[in-house]
Protein backbone atom coordinates (compact mmCIF):
# COMPACT_ATOMS: atom_id res chain seq x y z
CA UNK A 1 0.00 0.00 0.00
CA UNK A 2 3.21 2.54 1.01
CA UNK A 3 4.01 1.58 -2.26
CA UNK A 4 0.93 2.43 -4.26
CA UNK A 5 0.69 5.52 -2.43
CA UNK A 6 3.50 6.59 -3.46
CA UNK A 7 3.69 5.73 -7.00
CA UNK A 8 0.34 7.97 -6.83
CA UNK A 9 2.09 11.17 -5.27
CA UNK A 10 5.00 10.43 -8.07
CA UNK A 11 2.71 10.39 -11.06
CA UNK A 12 1.22 13.66 -9.45
CA UNK A 13 4.47 15.25 -9.28
CA UNK A 14 5.06 13.83 -12.85
CA UNK A 15 1.84 15.78 -14.01
CA UNK A 16 2.62 18.76 -12.65
CA UNK A 17 6.29 18.94 -13.73
CA UNK A 18 8.16 18.27 -10.26
CA UNK A 19 8.63 13.70 -11.61
CA UNK A 20 11.96 14.63 -12.22
CA UNK A 21 13.19 14.42 -8.23
CA UNK A 22 13.13 10.25 -6.87
CA UNK A 23 12.44 11.52 -3.64
CA UNK A 24 8.71 12.49 -5.58
CA UNK A 25 8.83 8.75 -5.47
CA UNK A 26 9.53 7.74 -2.60
CA UNK A 27 7.54 9.19 0.38
CA UNK A 28 4.22 7.77 0.62
CA UNK A 29 2.92 7.47 4.31
CA UNK A 30 0.01 5.42 4.78
CA UNK A 31 -0.43 7.11 8.36
CA UNK A 32 -2.92 5.75 11.17
CA UNK A 33 -5.55 5.22 8.26
CA UNK A 34 -4.43 3.58 4.90
CA UNK A 35 -7.49 3.77 3.80
CA UNK A 36 -7.56 7.46 3.86
CA UNK A 37 -4.02 7.80 2.91
CA UNK A 38 -4.93 5.66 -0.33
CA UNK A 39 -8.15 7.63 -1.20
CA UNK A 40 -6.40 10.86 -1.06
CA UNK A 41 -3.85 9.41 -3.25
CA UNK A 42 -5.85 8.43 -5.77
CA UNK A 43 -7.83 11.54 -5.97
CA UNK A 44 -4.38 13.42 -6.16
CA UNK A 45 -3.05 11.48 -8.93
CA UNK A 46 -6.37 11.82 -10.88
CA UNK A 47 -6.82 16.13 -10.14
CA UNK A 48 -3.14 16.25 -11.02
CA UNK A 49 -3.64 14.55 -14.50
CA UNK A 50 -7.14 15.95 -14.81
CA UNK A 51 -5.42 19.63 -16.18
CA UNK A 52 -1.94 17.98 -18.46
CA UNK A 53 -1.99 17.71 -22.31
CA UNK A 54 -2.06 14.36 -23.41
CA UNK A 55 0.68 14.99 -25.10
CA UNK A 56 2.89 16.58 -22.44
CA UNK A 57 6.07 14.83 -21.34
CA UNK A 58 6.36 14.60 -17.85
CA UNK A 59 9.49 12.78 -16.00
CA UNK A 60 8.96 9.09 -14.86
CA UNK A 61 12.80 8.68 -13.41
CA UNK A 62 11.62 5.04 -12.54
CA UNK A 63 11.30 4.21 -16.30
CA UNK A 64 13.64 6.14 -17.05
CA UNK A 65 12.62 9.82 -19.26
CA UNK A 66 10.11 11.01 -20.07
CA UNK A 67 7.00 9.51 -21.91
CA UNK A 68 3.83 11.67 -23.25
CA UNK A 69 1.06 12.16 -20.28
CA UNK A 70 -1.31 9.76 -22.40
CA UNK A 71 1.35 6.95 -21.70
CA UNK A 72 2.48 8.05 -18.44
CA UNK A 73 -2.01 7.52 -17.26
CA UNK A 74 -1.82 3.85 -18.56
CA UNK A 75 1.45 2.88 -16.91
CA UNK A 76 -0.13 4.07 -13.62
CA UNK A 77 -3.20 1.96 -14.92
CA UNK A 78 -1.04 -1.31 -14.88
CA UNK A 79 0.39 -0.33 -11.40
CA UNK A 80 -2.63 0.14 -9.91
CA UNK A 81 -4.75 -3.10 -11.93
CA UNK A 82 -1.31 -5.43 -10.88
CA UNK A 83 -0.24 -3.88 -7.02
CA UNK A 84 -4.20 -4.42 -6.48
CA UNK A 85 -3.39 -8.34 -6.85
CA UNK A 86 -0.52 -7.46 -4.53
CA UNK A 87 -2.50 -6.60 -1.74
CA UNK A 88 -5.21 -8.95 -2.63
CA UNK A 89 -3.18 -11.90 -2.86
CA UNK A 90 -1.35 -10.88 0.42
CA UNK A 91 -4.49 -10.52 2.72
CA UNK A 92 -5.77 -13.52 0.94
CA UNK A 93 -8.89 -10.93 -0.80
CA UNK A 94 -10.01 -12.17 -4.00
CA UNK A 95 -9.17 -10.15 -6.95
CA UNK A 96 -11.69 -9.34 -9.57
CA UNK A 97 -10.61 -6.40 -11.74
CA UNK A 98 -13.35 -5.21 -14.81
CA UNK A 99 -12.23 -7.08 -17.96
CA UNK A 100 -11.53 -3.75 -19.47
CA UNK A 101 -8.77 -2.39 -17.42
CA UNK A 102 -7.35 -6.09 -17.78
CA UNK A 103 -7.42 -5.96 -21.17
CA UNK A 104 -6.34 -2.08 -21.48
CA UNK A 105 -3.07 -3.06 -18.96
CA UNK A 106 -2.20 -6.31 -20.82
CA UNK A 107 -1.64 -3.72 -24.31
CA UNK A 108 0.61 -2.02 -21.60
CA UNK A 109 2.43 -4.35 -19.58
CA UNK A 110 4.37 -5.55 -23.07
CA UNK A 111 6.39 -2.36 -23.06
CA UNK A 112 7.68 -2.93 -19.38
CA UNK A 113 11.28 -2.73 -20.57
CA UNK A 114 13.41 -5.95 -18.96
CA UNK A 115 15.40 -3.68 -17.18
CA UNK A 116 12.27 -2.48 -15.00
CA UNK A 117 11.84 -6.53 -14.15
CA UNK A 118 13.12 -8.37 -11.48
CA UNK A 119 14.28 -8.25 -8.01
CA UNK A 120 13.88 -4.88 -6.18
CA UNK A 121 11.40 -3.63 -9.02
CA UNK A 122 7.97 -2.82 -9.27
CA UNK A 123 7.60 -5.98 -11.71
CA UNK A 124 9.36 -9.28 -11.90
CA UNK A 125 10.36 -11.19 -14.88
CA UNK A 126 8.54 -12.47 -16.63
CA UNK A 127 6.94 -15.88 -15.63
CA UNK A 128 5.05 -18.51 -18.08
CA UNK A 129 1.67 -18.50 -19.02
CA UNK A 130 -0.20 -21.88 -19.41
CA UNK A 131 -2.01 -22.38 -23.20
CA UNK A 132 -5.58 -20.66 -22.30
CA UNK A 133 -4.90 -19.00 -19.53
CA UNK A 134 -7.57 -15.81 -18.57
CA UNK A 135 -6.32 -12.45 -19.77
CA UNK A 136 -6.05 -11.42 -15.71
CA UNK A 137 -3.77 -14.42 -15.14
CA UNK A 138 -1.92 -13.74 -18.63
CA UNK A 139 -0.88 -10.21 -17.16
CA UNK A 140 0.03 -11.34 -13.99
CA UNK A 141 2.63 -13.56 -15.28
CA UNK A 142 3.42 -11.23 -17.94
CA UNK A 143 4.80 -8.77 -14.78
CA UNK A 144 6.14 -11.84 -12.89
CA UNK A 145 3.35 -12.83 -10.42
CA UNK A 146 2.43 -15.78 -10.09
CA UNK A 147 -1.75 -16.13 -10.03
CA UNK A 148 -1.60 -19.46 -8.17
CA UNK A 149 0.23 -17.64 -5.00
CA UNK A 150 -1.26 -17.09 -1.61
Amino acid sequence: MRHQVSQDQGFAAAARGDGDRLSAWRGGDLGDDHYAAASDSADLVARAFADVALDAEPALPELGGRFPAALAVSFHLVDLVVHAWDVAAAIGAPWEPAGDLVEASLKVAVLVPGESRGPGESFGATLPSPGGAAPKERLLALLGRDPSWH
